[in-house]
């Protein structure tokens, strides 16, 4: 039976007050000091858990109430800290902050989901006595919440971290660290938040080895290796998995240019008997071959739309598979690269819309059905998956019932081989779509996939 071993939560009290920060500095140094340390990330982000897979050497996990259901929580959490001295989650916007329907989706939620002891980040660059209101608050707002430590961000001065110290001192929940104002500690952005770490490993390897000595020498990491191991052991289910079935061999674009894939989709392709290949849609000029399925996930075609277009060998091969039947799974920047053209640059136009980059952000949960048979099952099946973009495609497809909180619409393309929408879906809670498509890759009986030019070659 599994278990739940020693663990935390870093908590904020709003965004950009400094969780990544403080949470991979944490994973670096326990790394560095001689512990074990594993990390997940509360919600759907993938940016963030690269940043915590760098720090502490061990694979990107994710909890999410809202796509998994909250009973897979546990045993998500489990897998991610399976040998490891402690795992460190790091929530989600401020503490407190879910879903809009009120499913249990905070990072308030997975900490008493995992009866974890929170560590609070309080950014106190602006403040000095008021810090006790708002420490107050967070402690006493929900009291099976147990806020057990706090993380001063940004202080400027000892003097003013002797101010915030006596400040929250009556409130009697203890300051564990207090992190300077330091330019070295502050990540580049991009539109969808940090630059993934494929895009710069060693610039971001060196940062943070720099983040490891600054937390190491501000935090006091035996309080919060204690903090950890105070929280209670408590056995678990197993996590939702396909059953081991014959083997199929499933392309997973990779690279820089898709790093959007969830470690938890990896491992039930595997559990349900795939061979995962990873191919670079940048650099391989033909995909993997024998093929049984395609999956194309998330992350930033647009940033590389000229070497994505200028690759025609591979747009070629990925046009000749898809039309051959290979089952092909695309989610938002897979369908990117699969409309006719990113911002006027052509891509491999299998998907019959243009991609143009907007101003407008799209961004929620979602609950969509697929209207007509496709790999993840017939007509009528059911996707809980989560949006994050500022892409738009002409036409939006309309394949797909999607439901969010605030309204539905028809969007998406599909057929009897694809999917591609902008939805990514997590199977932590229910692989049910993950079985589906490696059903569709066995049913094409294992034929090779022979790229364009070597069929002219043999003509």
């Amino acid at each position: 039976m599994p278990i739940l071993g020693p663990r935390l939560v870093v908590a904020g009290t709003h965004s950009g007050v400094g969780k990544t920060t403080v949470t991979t500095g944490l994973l670096a140094a326990l790394r560095a000091a001689g512990h074990r340390p594993a990390a997940a990330k509360v919600g759907p982000d993938f940016i963030d858990p690269g940043y915590h897979a760098l720090a502490c050497g061990r694979p990107p996990r994710n909890l999410d109430a809202w796509l998994c259901g909250a009973p897979a929580i546990g045993p998500l959490a489990a897998r991610a800290g399976e040998g490891a001295d402690a795992l460190v989650v790091e929530g989600v916007m401020g503490m407190f902050d879910g879903a809009a329907d009120g499913t249990p989706s905070s990072t308030a939620d997975v900490a008493r989901i995992l009866d974890a002891p929170v560590l609070l980040v309080v950014d106190a660059e602006a403040m000095a006595g008021s810090v006790a209101a708002v420490v107050h608050g967070f402690a006493t707002l929900d009291p099976a919440v147990r806020l057990a430590g706090v993380v001063l961000n940004r202080v400027a001065s000892d003097g003013h971290e002797a101010m915030l110290r006596e400040a929250i001192a009556p409130t009697g929940i203890t300051v564990l660290g207090a992190l300077r104002r330091d330019d070295r500690l502050v990540w580049r952005d991009r539109h969808l938040g940090l630059v993934p770490v494929a895009e710069d490993p060693a610039g971001v390897a060196q940062a943070v080895a720099a983040l490891a000595v600054a937390v190491a020498e501000r935090v006091d990491l035996s309080a919060v290796v204690t903090l950890a191991e105070a929280a209670p052991r408590r056995a678990v289910g197993p996590v939702a998995l396909p059953s081991s079935a014959p083997a199929v061999r499933v392309a997973v674009a990779a690279g820089r240019a898709f790093t959007f894939t969830y470690t938890d989709t990896l491992d039930a392709l595997r559990a349900g008997g795939a061979e995962v290949v990873p191919f670079d849609p940048l650099d391989d000029e033909q995909l993997p071959d024998p093929l049984d399925g395609l999956i194309v996930g998330g992350g930033f075609p647009e940033v590389h739309a000229a070497r994505l277009a200028g690759n025609e060998p591979l747009l070629a091969a990925v046009r000749h598979a898809v039309g051959a039947g290979v089952p092909t799974w695309a989610e938002c920047g897979g369908l990117l690269w699969l409309t006719r053209s990113v911002d006027g640059r052509p891509m491999a136009g299998i998907v019959p819309a243009t991609a143009r980059m907007t101003d407008q952000l799209t961004l929620g949960y979602r609950e969509a059905t697929v209207t007509v048979a496709s790999p993840l099952g017939p007509a009528g099946s059911r996707l809980r998956a989560h949006e994050f973009h500022y892409a738009m495609v002409d036409p939006a497809g309309d394949a797909l019932d999607v439901r969010s909180r605030f309204g539905r619409g028809r969007a998406g393309f599909a057929g009897r081989t694809l999917l591609a929408s902008f939805l990514h879906h997590h199977p932590g809670g229910d692989p049910s779509a993950v079985v589906a498509f490696l059903a569709a890759c066995r049913a094409r009986g294992g034929q090779p996939i022979q790229s364009q030019s070597r069929q002219r070659n043999s003509m």
